[in-house]
């Protein structure tokens, strides 16, 4: 019987210490801040692992479009939107970028991988309208 109670103790444990481990979606309810400062670095940091380091895109758990190339990218605007409100399997960003850190990855992703939509430029009033 002692033998029981330790491996249901056991059992327990380690299903409260793997659920207190896992924080994924933590990540993305929390109010904290990326303190990425560069649109190079937050698209390093966060979109490349779905949109990929190039931008190419990728099909897996979710459709994540190609951003190279990418004529919907021409005006900020709708870039801005989906950054900050998510759209499909991209979740929300808003709470952790503030407007000149979605400004930038926007610019970023406009004018990398081949893109040539520098103008206009997203800006913080942009994002901050948005919101």
């Amino acid at each position: 019987m002692r033998s029981l109670v330790l491996i249901a103790a056991s059992c327990i444990l380690a299903t409260a210490t793997a659920a207190a481990a896992d924080d994924s979606q933590r990540w993305f309810e929390s109010g904290s801040k990326l303190t990425q400062q560069t649109g190079e670095g937050i698209y390093n940091a966060v979109c490349a692992g779905c949109h990929m380091p190039d931008g190419a895109g990728a099909v897996g758990g979710g459709l994540y479009p190609a951003l190279a190339g990418n004529a919907a990218l021409t005006a900020p605007d709708r870039s801005i939107y989906i950054t900050l409100h998510g759209q499909g399997a991209m979740p929300p960003l808003g709470a952790l970028l503030d407007d000149q850190q979605v400004a930038d990855v926007v610019n970023y992703i406009r004018t990398a991988f081949g893109n040539a939509f520098a103008d206009p430029a997203a800006t913080p009033e942009m994002v901050s309208a948005a919101r």
